[in-house]
Parts: structure tokens; C-alpha cells; sequence
């Protein structure tokens, strides 16, 4: 594992490449910071967007660019929400309990550069940690097999339908809904055909990429279009006259810093939780250890490290389960899920065999993204804080026209925009109805691995899959007897942190 860690340097470096990497990576983080920038567009919504650009570059190339959006929209989001109180992504919602008194405190760019380097170190931090794991746990993996897959997969959807928002009965329902999508098309062991009522069309099962860009993008931009409001905000902000961030002042936010990012990585660790979550127990946490806590609320720099330190230290975890066992920890990773399988790189234990350089490489990109990330966010914080008073009219024509052809690009086939626009409704109707996608999308992700494995296991255990499993395979038994305390411990950890969340928020709304 050390050496295709130590391959991976040649091709990233190699030829004119490495230039091409970069400028993959500063287009996307500008397109993740505009899209961030705005309320109401949310990161999730430009990578589903996005995503069929990076089919057409090769894959240490596109997968960097679509990183490059994911971390760009992180911070993004931060922007109006310190300016103008409104959070441009859902993990920038506790920063707008101190970044809107900044603001008018004349401490507007004091705000957004403390949360532009709390972002990149969190962040940075995070993806270290990823690259430090990531070996280990993939050498792990090698040694499972079909019964011991099985179970792992089959824990890993109860836990992210438990642990996703809302109430765990209407995760069940998606739940079910995404395994009952997931057989539509081809039995993966007999190759029969299945739930496809004659229609061709179906024969293949149901693409992903029209159903990610359907579920994600289409529902938000009709929750857009149904807000009336012309302008994202009407406001006149100078950036350019305000006082930066001293030295003095951000050796005081170190702390803070760093007992978000420890908090950040270990919530990235549980499947489902994610960004908002991680925030706001970051800005609970910094809160309880300060000396002075009234003055959270009011205007407290320490109120802007927290948050963003901690829901960008999540982004780097969430990779270590996608990358050794194929499992997505949130939407975000979903998405990306649907690019490393675009490039043929299908994301399981035998990936970093099989391509770690490679996979070193695309991590190492991410490192390199902090860096560019700190740089282009430090120069274009001015121009981007001017973001939040575009119209809205302008921007989402262009986003349908980008969601169409996004969905028709990859297969050229019309029968996907059919697919687009009937996943588009259907998520719409879902987020009307306070239903999470994230176990519909998830269930349909793993199932089909899941199903493959579940074959091979009663074709191994023959006649006797109980006694096959008692004797000869002792850990996939055990994984299988835990699946039901494991699931209600983190279902009940993931209740606490979301409880912390609301308390936190409801204890905001009081004092303003």
C-alpha cells in the first residue's frame, strides 16, 4: 500500500498533467464558491449538475474538479450567511447566529477570512487523516469476503436510513422504495429480467446519473421558482474598507480550530450524520469551553471557527467507507460514487489494489485543493460577497438547461430525461412531504452489491447457509448478530447530536 502511495506522485506530477489537474481544480472551486454564494442553490445541486462534465476528462482530472466544487460550496455558503444572514448550503447555518453581527459591526471580512481558515484547516486536517486511514482499512477489507460484504453492506443501509434526518419511519418507507428500484432490470447472478412490464427500456434497470441530477437538482430549483422573491437580496456591502483578520486574533481562535476538527472528522466517520450536524455541535461545543459564552450570539469570532472548522473537517471521513467498501456516507459522496464508476473505477475492496496509485493521487488532489482553496478564497472573497445580489431569473434557466443536458449527455439516450423529469417530481412531492432521499439513494447505491453477495453466500453455504456461517465464517455471524445494537446505538448518538443542534438553534432564536 506504501508503494502505490508512493506511485501515486508520478502521475500526478507527470507530463503537462499536473497543470491540467490544477485548472480542473480552481474551476471547480470557483464554481462551488459562486453556487455556495447563493441561497437557495446548494452544493449538492451543482455536483449533480456538474458530474457528467467529469466524464469526459480522465478521471485524475474530472473527479479532482468535482472535490474542487464539494469543498468550494462548503465555504461558499458561509459567505451570506455572515453578510446577510441568509446560509447559501445547510452546513452554514450556525454561522449565521455570529456572522451577521460581525457584519454590522463593521467585522464583515474579519468574519469571512476566519471562516475561510478554519474551512481550510479543518479541512486539510481531515483529508491528512483520510490518506492516513485509508491503507490500513483497505487491507482490511481484502480479507472479507461474499458473507462478510454481505453483512457490512446490509448494516451499512440500517444505519444510514436510521441515522438520516427525519423520523425513522419515513426513512424505512425510502428505504424500501430505493431496494424496490434497485431490482428493476437484471437479476446481477441470473441474469433474468425483472419488474420491467415488457418495456425495453427498463431492461438495463434504472440509470443512476438522470435519477442523482432528478432527486437533487430539479427539486431545488423548482422550491426556487416557487419562491417568487426576484433577487437572492437586496443589499451594498464594502469589503475592501473593512480591517482583515490580525495574527493576535486568530491565535486566539487555535483552539477552537482544533476541538472542531477532531469533532468534524469523528461525526464524518458516521454515516448519515454530516455537515450541519457536525456545525452545529462544533458551535455548542466552542460555546460550553469559552469564558465568555453571552457574547456568542452578539458578534464572537470564535461563533464563525466552530461551525466551519468542524463541517469542513467531515468531508475527508466520509471518503475512507466509499473508497474500501463502495458504501456512500451522505449525498455528497453518493454523487461521487456515480463518478469513480462513470471512470470505471468501481469503489470496493479490491479498488486500492487494483488502482491506488491512482486513489492516492485523487487524495493527494484533495490536499492540494486546501491550498488553492486558502489562496483563490483569500483573493476572491471581495468579488464573491457581491454574488448574493444576482437575480435569481438569471441563473435558473441556465441551471434547467444544464440539468437536461447533463442527464442526456452520458448515455445519449431520451429516455433518460423521462427518468430525470419523473425522479425530479418525485423528489419534489418527497421534500413537500419532509421525506430525506438520502435512504432512497443510498438503498439503491448498495443494493445491487448487496443482492450480488447475498447469492454467493447461499451458493457457498449450499444446502446449510446456518451452519456454513457458525463455522466457517465466525465474523460475518458476528457483524450479523451487532447489525441490531449498532444500528440503535448510532440511530441514538445520531438523536443526541441532532437534539444539540436543535437546542442550539432554539437557544439562538430566543436571544434575537
Amino acid at each position: 500500500m506504501f508503494d502505490s502511495f508512493l506511485n501515486s506522485f508520478p502521475l500526478l506530477f507527470a507530463g503537462g498533467s499536473f497543470l491540467s489537474i490544477i485548472t480542473a481544480i480552481i474551476l471547480g472551486l470557483l464554481i462551488g464558491l459562486f453556487v455556495g454564494a447563493l441561497p437557495g442553490l446548494t452544493t449538492l445541486m451543482a455536483m449533480a449538475i456538474v458530474l457528467p462534465i467529469s466524464f469526459f476528462l480522465d478521471p485524475l482530472i474530472g473527479i479532482p474538479f468535482l472535490i474542487g466544487v464539494y469543498k468550494g460550496g462548503i465555504f461558499g455558503g458561509s459567505i451570506p450567511a455572515i453578510l446577510v444572514g441568509l446560509p447559501g448550503t445547510g452546513a452554514s447555518v450556525a454561522t449565521t447566529f455570529d456572522g451577521p453581527a460581525l457584519t454590522r459591526l463593521g467585522k464583515g471580512r474579519k468574519a469571512l477570512e476566519t471562516a475561510l481558515y478554519s474551512s481550510v484547516i479543518g479541512d486539510l486536517s481531515s483529508d491528512v487523516v483520510t490518506i492516513l486511514l485509508i491503507g490500513p482499512i483497505a487491507l482490511i477489507a481484502l480479507l472479507i469476503g461474499p458473507p462478510e460484504l454481505a453483512a457490512i453492506l446490509f448494516l451499512s443501509v440500517l444505519i444510514i436510513s436510521s441515522t438520516s434526518n427525519g423520523s425513522v419511519g419515513k426513512n424505512m418507507i425510502m428505504l424500501a422504495v430505493g431496494l424496490l428500484l434497485a431490482l428493476i432490470g437484471q437479476d446481477p447472478i441470473g441474469a433474468l429480467s425483472r419488474f420491467t412490464f415488457d418495456i425495453f427500456e427498463l431492461r438495463a434497470g434504472i440509470p443512476l446519473l438522470p435519477m442523482l441530477i432528478g432527486l437533487f437538482a430539479i427539486p431545488e430549483i423548482l422550491l426556487n421558482i416557487e419562491n417568487k422573491s426576484k433577487d437572492f437580496i437586496k443589499t451594498k456591502l464594502n469589503l475592501k474598507k473593512e480591517e482583515k483578520l490580525t495574527w493576535n486574533e486568530f491565535k486566539k481562535l487555535r483552539r477552537t480550530i482544533f476541538r472542531s476538527t477532531v469533532i468534524g472528522t469523528t461525526i464524518g466517520m458516521i454515516p448519515g450524520v454530516g455537515q450541519v450536524v457536525a456545525a452545529f455541535v462544533g458551535y455548542a461545543a466552542a460555546k460550553n469551553a469559552s469564558k465568555n459564552p453571552e457574547r456568542f450570539g452578539k458578534g464572537e469570532l470564535e461563533g464563525i471557527a466552530a461551525p466551519e472548522a468542524a463541517n469542513n473537517a467531515v468531508n475527508g471521513p466520509t471518503l475512507v467507507p466509499l473508497l474500501t467498501l463502495g458504501i456512500p456516507g451522505d449525498n455528497i459522496t453518493a454523487i461521487l460514487l456515480g463518478a469513480f464508476v462513470a471512470h470505471g473505477l468501481r469503489p470496493g475492496p479490491q479498488l486500492m489494489t487494483e488502482q491506488g496509485s491512482l486513489i492516492f493521487a485523487i487524495m493527494l488532489c484533495m490536499v492540494i485543493a486546501n491550498v488553492l482553496f486558502l489562496i483563490i478564497g483569500y483573493i476572491t472573497i471581495p468579488i464573491f460577497s457581491k454574488v448574493v445580489s444576482i437575480k435569481k431569473s438569471y441563473l435558473l434557466p441556465l441551471t434547467i438547461v444544464f440539468a437536461f443536458a447533463g442527464s442526456f449527455v452520458f448515455r445519449h439516450n431520451p429516455v433518460d430525461l423521462y427518468f430525470l423529469v419523473g425522479f425530479g417530481v418525485f423528489g419534489y412531492i418527497l421534500k413537500k412531504l419532509s421525506f430525506d432521499v438520502t435512504p432512497l439513494v443510498m438503498a439503491f447505491i448498495l443494493a445491487p452489491p448487496l443482492e450480488y453477495a447475498f447469492g454467493q453466500t447461499m451458493s457457498l453455504g449450499d444446502e446449510n447457509v446456518l451452519k456454513y456461517l457458525l463455522l466457517e465464517r465466525p465474523i460475518a455471524t458476528f457483524i450479523i448478530c451487532i447489525t441490531p445494537l449498532l444500528t440503535w446505538k448510532l440511530w441514538q448518538r445520531s438523536k443526541q447530536l441532532r437534539q444539540v443542534a436543535a437546542e442550539t438553534t432554539e437557544e439562538q432564536e430566543k436571544k434575537t
